[in-house]
C-alpha cells in the first residue's frame, strides 16, 4: 500500500509538494518525508549489538535483509522510555541504507506544499546542530519534521560525508569557479562546503534552501553577472520552502539560466527519483554521501562547459 503511494507522489515530483507521514513520541507530533519509508511494521524482538550507540536497540530480521532499529525516543529525549504495545517501527530507505526506526504511534499522512515547512529558528531546533530541519503546518496541527541524515550521521558516522574521500583524489589545484549549493541540513552543509573547499573549489555559496537560491540566481541572471557567480548549481531534494526537484525545474524552464549544469546530491536518489530527476533536466544525480564522486562530477561537468 505504501509503496503504490509513494509512486503516485514521485510522478508529480517538481510541483513543490511533499507528503509528510505524522508520528508521535511521548504525544509530541513529528514528521518524516513519505519518500523514505519503506514501510510500517509491528515491534520485533531485537539482538542487541555490544559497543553501539545508546540509542541503537540492535538489530532483527523481518525478512530477507537485516535491519538495525534506532530508538527514536531514547534518542530524542537522552533517556531510556518504556516500550508500549502501540508503538511501530517505521523502516526507511535513504543513504542507500535501511534503517528501521521505533516511534509511539503513526497518525497519518499529509500532503502540503515546501513553502509551508518553516525553517526553525535556533530555540526550537537546539542550536547548529539541531535535529528538526523543518515545522510543517499539517491541517490544524505544528510537526516538527526531524533530520534523519543528522541522526544516522551522529549514531553512526562513517555513514556519512567522509573528507578522506577528497584525500583519494590527490593533489589539486585551486579553482575559482563559482558554486551554488542549496541543503537544508545544517550539518550535512557544512560538510560539504568543507569537502569542497579541501578539493580546491574556494568560491561556494551556501543556501539553506531552495527558495533562497532561486531568488539569488535571478538576481545574478538579471544583473548580466550569471558567468562571474555561477558555474554550476548543487542541490538537495529536500527542503523548506522549495524543494530540489522544483528548483531544478525553474532552472531549466529558464532561457538564459538553463545552460547551468545542475546537480541533484540527495539521501532520495532511487531509480524513480532519477527517473523525475532527468525529466526535470538535471544534469547529474547522486546520492548521498558520495562526496569524492561529486567533486569528479563537478570537475567533469565544467570542463564540459568549457569545451563549449
Amino acid at each position: 500500500m505504501l509503496e503504490e503511494d509513494k509512486r503516485g507522489i514521485l510522478l508529480e515530483s517538481g510541483t513543490n509538494e511533499i507528503e509528510v507521514m505524522e508520528f508521535t513520541i511521548n504525544d509530541n507530533l513529528y514528521g518524516i518525508n513519505v519518500a523514505k519509508v519503506k514501510e510500517i511494521l509491528m515491534p520485533a524482538p531485537v539482538k542487541h549489538m555490544p559497543h553501539s550507540h545508546p540509542a541503537v536497540e540492535g538489530i532483527f530480521r523481518p525478512r530477507d535483509i537485516v535491519l538495525t532499529v534506532v530508538d527514536l525516543p531514547r534518542y530524542l529525549l537522552g533517556v531510556e522510555c518504556e516500550k508500549g504495545p502501540k508503538d511501530l517501527f517505521i523502516v526507511t530507505n535513504f543513504n542507500k541504507m535501511n534503517i528501521a526506526f521505533r516511534v509511539h504511534t503513526v497518525v497519518g499522512i499529509s500532503r502540503i506544499s515546501w513553502q509551508d515547512i518553516q525553517k526553525p529558528d535556533k530555540t526550537v531546533a537546539g542550536g547548529d546542530e539541531g535535529v528538526a530541519t523543518g515545522i510543517a503546518q499539517c491541517g490544524g496541527d505544528l510537526v516538527t519534521i526531524l533530520d534523519f541524515e543528522k541522526i544516522v550521521a551522529e549514531i553512526a558516522p562513517e555513514t556519512t560525508i567522509q573528507l578522506s574521500e577528497i584525500d583519494r583524489l590527490g593533489h589539486r589545484e585551486r579553482r575559482d569557479s563559482p558554486i551554488m549549493v542549496a541543503e537544508d541540513s545544517v550539518l550535512l552543509s557544512r560538510m560539504i562546503a568543507e569537502a569542497l573547499h579541501k578539493s580546491g573549489y574556494a568560491n561556494v555559496e551556501m543556501f539553506p534552501d531552495g527558495r533562497e537560491l532561486w531568488n539569488k540566481i535571478q538576481i545574478y541572471r538579471d544583473e548580466d553577472s550569471l558567468d562571474e557567480h555561477v558555474a554550476v548549481v548543487i542541490t538537495d531534494i529536500e527542503m523548506p520552502q522549495m524543494d530540489g526537484h522544483r528548483l531544478t525545474k525553474l532552472i531549466k524552464d529558464d532561457e538564459k539560466l538553463k545552460k547551468i549544469p545542475v546537480i541533484i546530491f540527495s539521501s532520495l536518489i532511487t531509480e524513480e527519483m532519477r527517473r523525475k530527476g532527468k525529466e526535470l533536466g538535471a544534469d547529474e544525480q547522486m546520492s548521498k554521501p558520495e562526496i569524492g564522486r561529486l567533486v569528479e562530477v563537478i570537475d567533469h561537468l565544467l570542463l564540459r562547459v568549457k569545451k563549449g
